[in-house]
């Protein structure tokens, strides 16, 4: 190859990079993937190796049960098929994801903090996509299988962080405030930063004359064991070429829906009958295998249930399935929808009760303080961090996980906060029919 040809490759391998930072703001999570793809077709983004931090109240790591692995590769058939709780694995074993750190707040502990470090592939035998994690949030799904059953493995690093209020050394603001400030988990570095943008800020590329809309408190924060700090983050995202800065509103505030549209009782009857068993430690293979299998045969035989219960729920059709062993309570459950309701959806039912394993779903309706508060962590955090390629944020309002009377305001905030740190922003309202930046 002459000089010039390979001059021309490397200037063709090279990513480009957009006039101003683009701001992708969808209502449904999972409609924000094929703007990564865009970027990617138009390589703003490799197509591997991309570092995606995804600030939520949920990991969204779960997988299409049914799904066969080899529709990542016809992306508009794969669009359909997604959805809230599970766009980011199809992306992960398409090979453009590559390390996932997911940042969740307090309230929010669906996967066991720390690093994980697994394979994501095809499964031989379903022809679907599957884990090799047996952390409890994949075992409960469903997803896990064996490293030697797995075609086309990827292996993924997930990085689990948790954003969480630091306590305050004691003093005359403290007491004044009455909350402490939130902060990441071990970004102590990032707190004691300078205030400033400063030299760090026109080297990732922010306008520095930009004003920061957040005063950082004049006293001393005191640091906490740590699960992972901005300095271990800093080195994820320089050791790839890219990152996605991807945000769901329903960190700083989020709702559990189901909490609202079932009664305590029936919300408890929910989980009993879906309830995962945990397997215990030190297991083998053999006895992983055999946890996923019994609860796969647990998720089906109740979606089966509800499934007959759409098309007629008589007694005697609740009776059949009440009497199989643990669906004892599946009579008061019936008898107490059908009070409340002329014709219960069952279907909706099943899918709550697919939420009630292991953990209910997280559920923390923020004061106005503590989405400051939750705001500022973010900004500090990312402060530290080099420049993303594109933002991706998520409102997620109208299923009710953020609460539909704060995501304006959310946004706002996040949206000023994102500019202070990243000056214009190229923004795109794609849930608004009038998308002109606000």
């Amino acid at each position: 190859m002459s000089a010039a040809a390979a001059a021309a490759a490397a200037e063709r391998a090279r990513p480009r990079q957009y006039p101003e930072l683009p701001v992708w703001v969808v209502e449904d999570h999972q409609e924000v993937l094929p703007f990564i793809y865009r970027a990617i077709g138009s390589r703003h983004l490799p197509a591997s190796n991309i570092r995606f931090v995804h600030f939520d109240s949920h990991p969204d790591l779960l997988i299409p049960v049914n799904m066969p692995a080899d529709t990542v590769f016809d992306k508009e058939t794969l669009f359909g098929e997604l959805s809230i709780e599970n766009w980011i694995m199809p992306a992960v074993y398409a090979g453009h994801f590559s390390h996932v750190l997911w940042l969740h707040p307090p309230w929010a502990q669906q996967i066991a903090e720390g690093r994980h470090h697994f394979l994501v592939g095809k499964d031989t035998s379903t022809t679907t996509i599957r884990v090799t994690s047996t952390d409890h949030y994949f075992l409960s799904d469903g997803l896990y299988v064996t490293g030697d059953q797995l075609e086309n493995p990827k292996p993924l690093q997930l990085d689990v962080i948790m954003v969480k209020p630091y306590q305050l050394g004691d003093s005359q603001e403290e007491h004044s405030a009455k909350k402490p400030k939130l902060v990441a988990e071990g970004t102590g570095n990032a707190a004691s930063a300078p205030e400033g943008p400063g030299e760090d800020a026109v080297a990732q590329g922010r306008d520095p004359g930009c004003r920061e809309p957040f005063d950082p408190p004049s006293h001393e924060v005191r640091e906490d064991q740590t699960t992972a700090n901005s300095k271990e983050m800093l080195e994820i995202l320089k050791s790839g070429p890219a990152f996605v800065l991807d945000i769901d509103l329903d960190f700083f505030s989020v709702k559990n829906p189901f909490k609202e549209m079932f009664t305590q009782e029936e919300y408890k009857i929910l989980q009993e009958l879906y309830q995962f068993k945990k397997p215990g430690t030190n297991l083998t293979e053999e006895d992983l295998v055999d946890c996923v299998d019994t609860r796969i045969h647990q998720l089906e035989d109740l979606e089966a249930t509800f499934a007959d219960l759409c098309d007629g729920d008589d007694e005697e059709t609740v009776q059949k399935w009440a009497s199989n062993p643990g669906m004892e309570s599946l009579v008061p459950l019936v008898q107490s929808l059908k009070k409340r309701m002329e014709v219960p959806d069952y279907e909706m039912v099943h899918q709550a009760g697919l939420t009630c394993d292991y953990s209910e779903l997280p559920h923390h309706i923020s004061t106005e303080q503590e989405i400051e508060h939750l705001v500022q962590s973010m900004y500090r955090l990312l402060r530290s961090l080099p420049k993303p390629t594109l933002v991706t944020i998520a409102r997620s309002s109208l299923d009710d996980y953020c609460p539909c009377e704060q995501v304006d305001a959310i946004q706002e905030k996040v949206l000023s906060a994102l500019r202070s740190l990243y000056g214009t922003l190229d923004i795109h309202l794609t849930y608004s029919e009038d998308s002109s930046t606000p």
